[in-house]
């Protein structure tokens, strides 16, 4: 068994390698562009996507409990069932963290507004590529099929890169 920081490490890598983390980063990417709609701001963006990820990852861990319970076909245990959901569903909320970080930068005035927002949603976007990669890395060693992968990930980011070029610009 690993040690302390390979074992920490080993779980992060599980928890980001999920569906819920590359759904949340595109989720992420989504409010960000919406966001931008309103005032441009990366104050409005950070809120919304706060609220949203937020919002979004509670409606997963009840939509996730209450699946739990209903597979069991029987009085099963709401905890158990909880605490299954809460740990499926929560590389959405650390995914977040990344562009949440370059969305602060904006409102300490580090970075300028909209370098925040279009640096926030570029990192998405590499971040994407990266969990592509691994995904793919822990079942193929060839270079070839975890570069598809990385660039289909990455895309997604990309395509919300495009629609917030082609809306505000």
């Amino acid at each position: 068994m690993p040690d302390g920081p390979s074992r920490a490490l080993t779980t992060i890598g599980r928890i980001l390698i999920s569906e819920e983390s590359v759904y949340g980063l595109i989720l992420v990417s989504g409010m960000i562009v919406v966001s931008n709609s309103l005032t441009g701001t990366s104050a409005n963006a950070l809120l919304t996507v706060v609220i949203t990820v937020i919002v979004f990852f509670s409606a997963h861990v009840y939509a996730g409990t209450i699946a739990g319970l209903a597979k069991e076909h029987t009085r099963g245990s709401v905890r158990a069932s909880f605490a299954a959901a809460f740990h499926h569903s929560e590389g959405m909320l650390l995914i977040a963290i990344a562009p949440i970080a370059v969305l602060l930068l904006g409102v300490g005035r580090v970075l300028d507004d909209d370098v925040a927002i279009w640096t926030a949603l570029i990192v998405d976007t590499v971040i994407l590529g990266v969990l592509g990669w691994f995904a793919v890395a822990s079942w193929v060693k060839r270079f070839w099929p975890r570069m598809l992968s990385a660039v289909i990930t990455a895309a997604f980011g990309a395509v919300l890169i495009l629609l917030k070029a082609l809306i505000h610009h």
